[in-house]
């Protein structure tokens, strides 16, 4: 038998399941009650008459006969009980009048939409629920706007950026009349900004890839560590030419994963730590075991605001809004997914003039 602690806590679903019932029990109460009311007064109503037909010794003949006195009593009993009602059915209509209006407004593209309740409908079990899930729902669509005006935005830059660039290149070199450094300048120019679209269609291929896959395939066991210490060999090049130290806290961890995907995990985030660092500073990359999973951690000096941090993980969206720096965007979308298909998360955080990166991987698959 579990101990009390040990209970579990009720489920989102059971706690809706839960709220429901109270507003249907709610209105049935609010229902049996105006219909008891309109009974009493009929009652109350009678028993008077007849107190004061026995009172006063009102001839019979003057008292109006039993049919008369019941369809009385009966009129009575429903005209108090619709002006009873009157303000229970507003109380119930209202609700959902709001609801469908806000609703259309959302159909119509207008994703600043909000319910909000009165506060004597929110005291009733069920409406705050109401309001807030559809606030939240509302929230969530803006965003899901923003975001995909961001993505259309980045995307239209990124590709266009190197096309336009290759196209300038390419009629400079239509010209003639050019010095051979000039010829070989152009052509590098137009065979750097080539690589860049075709790492890009790469990526966007990469990810619509991901996205599309449920079920994690070729699992195998290798050493972790090592995978990612050969991931920073790969970017030697990188991060000499910027003189950067490491301060590694690895030991040595096996992990059951996917070996290509998780190499692309670190490629991309100590790659991104490296574009980010600032020249003759330091990355940091530690290790830790716990409860069966093991969580990565990448920090480097810089600072990321919180608007940031919320946009990092979506498509082409990049901290240095002026494209300067070399990269698509894709990057961290690709590890977000990849870890997601492990089971796994990823966190970003920033404080203290630093970003750090923690991606906590289970060690069995």
């Amino acid at each position: 038998m579990l101990k009390p602690h040990e209970r579990r806590s009720p489920t989102e679903k059971q706690l809706n399941r839960r709220r429901r019932f109270s507003l249907t029990l709610f209105y049935a109460v609010v229902t049996f009650l105006l219909l008891l009311l309109s009974l009493l007064i009929a009652v109350l109503a009678s028993v008077l008459f007849i107190k004061y037909d026995v009172l006063m010794h009102i001839p019979r003949e003057l008292i109006p006969n039993v049919n008369q006195v019941l369809l009385f009593m009966l009129l009575l009993s429903l005209a108090v009980g619709g002006l009873l009602s009157l303000p229970i059915v507003q109380l119930q209509i209202f609700p959902l009048n709001r609801l469908i209006t806000q609703m259309n407004r959302l159909a119509s593209g207008d994703f600043k939409a909000r319910l909000h309740f009165r506060r004597i409908i929110t005291f009733m079990p069920g409406y705050a629920d109401m309001e807030e899930s559809f606030n939240k729902m509302a929230a969530e669509l803006e965003n899901t706007e923003m975001l995909r005006s961001d993505f259309v935005n980045n995307f239209s830059h990124e590709f266009k950026t190197p096309i336009v660039s290759i196209a300038g290149f390419a009629r400079l070199l239509q010209r003639g009349s050019l010095s051979e450094e000039q010829r070989r300048e152009y052509l590098n120019a137009i065979s750097e900004e080539s690589l860049r679209l075709s790492n890009m269609a790469t990526n966007v291929l990469n990810l619509s890839k991901l996205e599309k896959q449920t079920i994690l395939t070729d699992v195998r066991r290798f050493n972790l560590s090592e995978q990612i210490r050969s991931a920073i060999l790969l970017l030697q090049h990188s991060w000499s030419a910027k003189n950067l130290d490491w301060a590694l806290n690895l030991e040595e961890y096996e992990i059951e994963a996917n070996a290509e995907q998780l190499m692309e995990v670190w490629i991309n985030l100590l790659g991104n730590a490296v574009k980010f660092s600032p020249e003759g500073s330091t990355v940091e990359l530690s290790a830790e075991v716990r409860s069966g999973s093991i969580t990565v951690s990448v920090t480097n000096p810089g600072e990321l605001s919180p608007e940031q941090l919320n946009k990092i993980w979506s498509k082409f969206y990049q901290g240095d809004e002026s494209h300067s720096q070399a990269g698509n965007g894709i990057g961290l979308a690709i590890v977000k997914r990849i870890v997601e298909l492990h089971k796994g998360s990823v966190e970003a955080a920033s404080s203290g003039g630093k970003v750090h990166f923690s991606v906590r991987l289970p060690l069995k698959s």
